[in-house]
């Protein structure tokens, strides 16, 4: 499949959103700097293309097809960073039979920066996902996920900060309330604290504290809930926050042909997006700074 100018040939329209308030011409002339941010979600286990004869996605996903696309886009752009959000495990026979080494070993070898962590990531126990990591080339990040009393304990931090043709990056990870989900025994002690709070410490300490100049949120919290709109969920945290220039969701396994814009808490836009599930689409946000670190984003979604 020609990946030609890299736009979902279905609806993928890009959003171009402005942040901090600059209108287009002022912005042009001083694009000086541009980091590519790739994402995934909820691959579930999902190595092969859908078969010819599926009913709803025949032929598309696999993971060689996405290596391939992420390969074109790193040379088109080298600051690109890779990331998913969470629910890498479980959902076809390789999972159950090579219980997530597999999915760990071909995300390093995609090159992978930075993942979260998903409800079915811990389909196989705590212990089983610990089992996995040292197959893992990449961080995972959870701040509202306690690992104190766990072996994923100093495994996982709450972010991790990369710095990206001089542009200071930190990406930090959010899970979904665990009890009711997965059984109490499969993650033991892990203790699950509230996204919102925890969202507010850490945004403020990579702004702030750290000096980042991009901040991105690796969600499994779910995009929207209709039926429970109170529910903690991406839109919901992007409005009662700050400082987030974008949200990459999973969990819900919501389709977005491009991102959605939201107004945070000061009013200011900011993104959120999330891209179906099972590897079929990837996610692809830009971000341009000019000289005075002034930020601009465009979005879309990738048909694999």
């Amino acid at each position: 499949m020609k990946r030609r100018n890299f736009i979902k040939q279905v609806g993928g329209a890009s959003a171009f959103a402005m942040v901090g308030g600059l209108t287009l011409p002022s912005f042009i002339g001083k694009q000086k700097r541009h980091i590519t941010i790739l994402h995934t979600n909820d691959t579930h286990s999902h190595i092969e293309p859908f078969e010819p004869n599926h009913n709803r996605y025949a032929n598309k996903g696999g993971v060689a097809r996405r290596a391939t696309l992420v390969e074109q886009v790193r040379q088109e752009n080298p600051n690109t960073l890779l990331l998913d959000a969470g629910d890498i495990f479980q959902g076809t026979p390789y999972f159950n039979f090579f219980g997530g080494a597999l999915e760990f070993k071909l995300m390093s070898m995609l090159k992978y920066d930075v993942a979260t962590i998903g409800n079915h990531d811990f389909d196989n126990s705590i212990d089983g996902l610990y089992k996995q990591l040292p197959n893992a080339k990449f961080d995972f990040v959870s701040a509202n996920y306690d690992f104190k009393n766990t072996v994923l304990d100093t495994h996982v931090k709450p972010y991790k900060i990369i710095v990206k043709d001089g542009i200071k990056i930190g990406i930090f990870g959010l899970g979904v309330e665990l009890a009711g989900l997965v059984d109490k025994k499969m993650y033991k002690e892990t203790k699950y604290l509230d996204p919102i709070e925890i969202t507010q410490q850490i945004t403020d300490e990579l702004k702030n504290e750290q000096k980042c100049d991009l901040i991105i949120c690796l969600s499994h919290l779910g995009y929207y809930y209709k039926n429970n709109p109170d529910k903690i969920s991406d839109l919901n945290l992007a409005k009662v926050t700050k400082n987030i220039d974008l949200i990459i969701g999973g969990h819900t396994h919501t389709f977005l042909p491009k991102p959605t814009i939201v107004k945070n808490v000061e009013g200011k836009n900011m993104l959120v997006n999330q891209v179906g599930a099972y590897g079929i689409n990837v996610g692809r946000i830009d971000f341009y700074f000019d000289e005075n670190n002034n930020k601009t984003s465009e979005g879309t979604t990738i048909l694999v």
